[in-house]
């Protein structure tokens, strides 16, 4: 006997009374294109092979979000007010849709455990790379060094800049920031224990998980705030809570919800949580909904989004200028060999990476990065796009918001794709980098603080931008995809083949 549906899903298609993560991604695409671009909305509505061609719509939205300042903020309300009117919530055998989950009777109470770190360290910043800690003057080579290859943009190398000339930042005492997804492979846990921060941590009931964390907390100079169920006494032996503490944010999305409001601090909200295939749009919108709930009752609110480089982003001119250059700075070999397998392949590998710039009605023009990879599908590039959308509205709205473009990062759940893997083992063909997690979480941990830290820092709504799009642009650290010469994903096989090879037979690249 099947157990009952219980918390947050994807809609029920009532022609096959099956759910369908493709009409829902493509309904959901289609209201966000329909008040800017009638016709590519309609289109998408009807796409009959939508995991294969979903690149063109998720382009079409930054396209028409180019167009005008007004339209991506037009974009982002009528995705999100599709989406949550679309989800469903089950509790008990009832359906609700995702909007009024808030109103599920019977809301169970959370219990707050409180953790302290049992180090006495001062907290300090350092980036290990490459087996070695960076700081200080080598730390400042390695972010030029970074920023003259193309690896990342000049504002993420002027953030890393500032957070190392003010390591006064670092005391996060005056901070309680929320996990969502706590023990996340690419989170900055780690490095908030370090940092005396308040940390609200959010995963799920798994001993395992609860066991990393705990001894991440104990290692640190941090506090740690856990939801449990059940009442726990301050007698209860640490290595007893991991079996005790825990929240589901699929099926108690309005426990998490209610249990954060109630707290008194001000919350700095981070949406790292990551799942596999269709879970990844699901732990999105739990998130999205509670950021929502949350921000709307508790004031001075901020949130924190990690964006993925292998995705399609509106890019500042000077972007487009470096990848036609470096298509023009190519050897006669590789333009005769990349053309030849081009030919042969009629135009489906090596496509130049060929952007026309659009004008903005602000007087600015800007290219695309399109660095979507097909085969992480459209629900990963739903689930980041979400996130997208509700950064740049509760930006629009007022509120702080960090969002930055973390690197290709070689995580468990990339490198379980023998594809993905490959292709960064191979990267370094196509200058591009990908970074371990020690790395990727050192920098992004730092990139959180300094927008929280800086006042002149885009995540400060006081601060305006010429076009909504520019905070993305801002601080990202893509590895050099955005100025690869080629279409990203058109290269990606020979990128796979040459990381195959040098996996077995280590190359020089010459």
């Amino acid at each position: 006997m099947s157990s009952p549906i219980e918390g947050l899903q994807f809609p029920v298609n009532p022609a096959t009374q099956k759910p369908s993560t493709s009409q829902t991604g493509k309904a959901i695409v289609s209201e966000a294109l329909s008040l800017v671009d009638h016709k590519i909305s309609q289109q998408a509505a009807k796409e009959k092979d939508w995991r294969k061609n979903y690149p063109i719509y998720f382009k079409a939205l930054v396209e028409q979000g180019i167009a005008k300042t007004a339209n991506p903020i037009t974009i982002a309300k009528q995705g999100l007010h599709k989406a949550h009117h679309s989800f469903e919530f089950y509790r008990n055998g009832e359906q609700y849709l995702l909007k009024d989950v808030i109103q599920v009777p019977n809301i169970a109470e959370f219990n707050t455990i409180i953790l302290k770190g049992e180090s006495q360290e001062q907290p300090e910043w350092y980036v290990p790379y490459q087996g070695q800690k960076l700081q200080g003057q080598a730390l400042l080579d390695q972010i030029s060094n970074w920023e003259q290859r193309g690896i990342i943009e000049p504002s993420h190398a002027q953030a890393l800049r500032e957070v190392n000339a003010h390591p006064e930042w670092f005391d996060l005492s005056d901070r309680t920031m929320v996990l969502f997804g706590a023990a996340s492979e690419a989170g900055p846990l780690t490095w908030l224990a370090k940092w005396k921060a308040n940390i609200v941590a959010l995963d799920l009931p798994n001993a395992k998980v609860w066991d990393k964390i705990l001894n991440t907390i104990q290692k640190g100079n941090a506090t740690l705030y856990a939801p449990s169920l059940e009442p726990i006494n301050d007698t209860t032996p640490s290595y007893d809570l991991k079996d005790k503490l825990g929240a589901n944010l699929l099926t108690q999305l309005p426990e998490i919800a209610e249990w954060l409001i109630k707290f008194e601090q001000s919350l700095d909200l981070a949406a790292i949580a990551y799942l596999d295939g269709e879970k990844h749009v699901r732990v999105s919108m739990a998130m999205d909904t509670i950021m929502s709930l949350v921000s709307e009752r508790k004031a001075n609110t901020s949130l924190m989004f990690m964006c993925t480089p292998t995705d399609v982003y509106a890019v500042p001119k000077e972007v487009v200028s470096a990848a036609h250059q470096k298509s023009l700075d190519r050897s006669t070999l590789q333009k005769l060999l990349t053309k030849g397998i081009s030919t042969l392949s009629l135009k489906h590998f090596f496509k130049a990476n060929n952007q026309d710039l659009i004008r903005s009605d602000n007087g600015k023009e800007y290219g695309i990065a399109d660095c979507l990879v097909i085969e992480q599908g459209p629900n990963y590039a739903l689930a980041k796009r979400i996130q997208q959308w509700r950064a740049t509205l509760a930006r629009h709205d007022g509120q702080r918001v960090s969002i930055n473009i973390a690197p290709s990062t070689t995580t468990h759940s990339v490198t379980k794709n023998p594809l993905l893997k490959a292709a960064f083992n191979g990267a370094d063909l196509f200058d591009v980098e990908a970074f371990s997690p020690e790395t990727t979480n050192a920098i992004m941990a730092a990139l959180w603080v300094h927008d929280l830290r800086n006042d002149q820092s885009v995540a400060n709504p006081e601060n305006q931008l010429e076009h909504p799009l520019e905070l993305m642009m801002e601080g990202a650290n893509h590895g050099g995809l955005w100025r690869v010469a080629y279409l990203a994903r058109t290269a990606l096989p020979f990128a796979a083949i040459y990381g195959f090879i040098n996996d077995k037979i280590p190359l020089k690249k010459r």
